[in-house]
């Protein structure tokens, strides 16, 4: 794969290493767009507000833009691999931030927002060179396990920043809550202060990472358009569950136990499962096998709210399945995708814009979704979603490899 040496790199060590910074990565997303929208909606905040919350997003969205910097910084022409240094520095400032959010509690809206935008940018910069690494280290025959550490850590990580955080803050409050997840997020960044260095060659050493290199290469351009459709089909709508759930009658414990169960054990579940697809039926079936499942959900809770009648545990275990296993099922497909059409000699930079565009795409569209069921009723919003996501299927077969 394009000359990069694998001789340093362990698999096991490296994808200990990289899972752990997924799931503390998540940790932060979890806290952020799953437990902070529930406990916003339980304290009576309009829709349209709690849709605001994307826009912490920003970071994750224009990562692309620091990335090259990233990239030329962790890979100088001369001299050691500086990825650790990277994550060391990113974890100290989110769990920091972290700190300071419990300190000042949730009231401050305004500084809440501002410091969690704060540690959304280190753990983006993070995620750049994290990344980069698990390309550079990991060899093809390995990808698909890679795949699995990311989404799968991103589940568990979903599970314990957007579930145990929650169950936390409604049973010890707060600052309870926010310090146990910043503790948490030092001890998952443990691992990768062990973790074996890869070994370039000179010509990828001599290689200056660059937007304008990727931007060039027809498969950085199939996955941008990958991306944009399969996050508009099968996550946008997702954001506005949590509300929803909380207005179909469950309490933020409960809500936080569905996020929880869902990720911790749906998720991780599926996330290995479509490890396993994608390996035995190629990329673009897994995708369109997901688009067809999340529809299926989405039609689901339109009639639970239009038509009614439905049994809440019904409700409960569609949820789960839907915000977790289909969610992992697709995105384990979508990554292998992602890595796949990244150069590991600027992977960074890369798989980053990928990401930018599911962050920006996901970003707009959380703040519409917010509008829109507010404006238009859950019934009439989740019907539309559904309908997105199967007029997605075929456009995704457009891009996607088969195989």
């Amino acid at each position: 794969m394009h000359g990069v040496s694998r001789k340093a790199a362990s698999p096991l060590a490296v994808l200990t290493a990289v899972g752990g910074l997924y799931i503390a990565q998540s940790v932060i997303g979890g806290v952020t767009w799953i437990g902070l929208p529930a406990i916003m909606r339980s304290e009576g905040v309009p829709l349209d507000r709690i849709g605001l919350v994307s826009l912490i997003v920003l970071p994750w969205a224009l990562k692309f833009l620091w990335s090259p910097a990233v990239e030329r910084y962790r890979l100088p022409a001369n001299g050691r691999n500086r990825t650790a240094t990277i994550v060391l520095v990113g974890g100290l400032i989110s769990a920091i931030g972290l700190f300071a959010v419990g300190a000042i509690g949730p009231a401050a809206v305004l500084p809440v927002l501002a410091l969690l935008t704060v540690v959304a940018f280190a753990a983006s910069t993070v995620d750049i060179a994290c990344d980069g690494y698990a390309v550079q280290s990991l060899a093809k025959e390995y990808h698909g396990w890679g795949n699995a550490a990311q989404v799968g850590g991103a589940y568990l990580g979903s599970a314990l920043g957007g579930g145990l955080f929650l169950m936390l803050v409604g049973a010890s409050g707060w600052q309870i809550g926010i310090w146990a997840m910043a503790a948490l997020l030092l001890l998952l960044g443990l691992p990768f202060l062990f973790a074996p260095t890869p070994v370039l060659p000179e010509d990828a050493r001599g290689h200056v990472p660059s937007l304008l290199t990727a931007l060039k290469r027809s498969e950085i351009r199939r996955g941008l358009a990958a991306a944009a459709i399969y996050v508009i089909a099968q996550k946008v709508a997702l954001g506005m569950l949590g509300p929803f759930l909380i207005d179909a009658g469950l309490d933020l414990t409960a809500v936080g136990l569905v996020n929880g169960v869902g990720s911790m054990f749906v998720g991780v579940a599926a996330a290995l499962l479509g490890g396993a697809l994608v390996k035995s039926w190629g990329m673009r079936n897994v995708l369109i096998l997901a688009l067809a499942l999340q529809a299926a959900g989405l039609f689901f809770f339109a009639c639970y709210n239009l038509v009614g009648g439905i049994p809440q545990p019904v409700l409960i275990v569609v949820a789960i399945f839907a915000s977790s296993g289909v969610m992992a099922l697709g995105f384990v497909a979508l990554y292998a995708q992602f890595m796949r059409w990244s150069d590991p000699k600027q992977a960074g930079v890369d798989f980053t814009l990928f990401q930018c565009m599911d962050a920006l795409v996901g970003m707009a569209g959380g703040v519409i979704a917010g509008y829109a069921a507010q404006h238009f009723g859950y019934g009439i919003f989740f019907a539309a979603a559904g309908v997105i996501a199967l007029a997605a299927i075929p456009a995704i077969s457009m891009v996607a490899d088969r195989r």
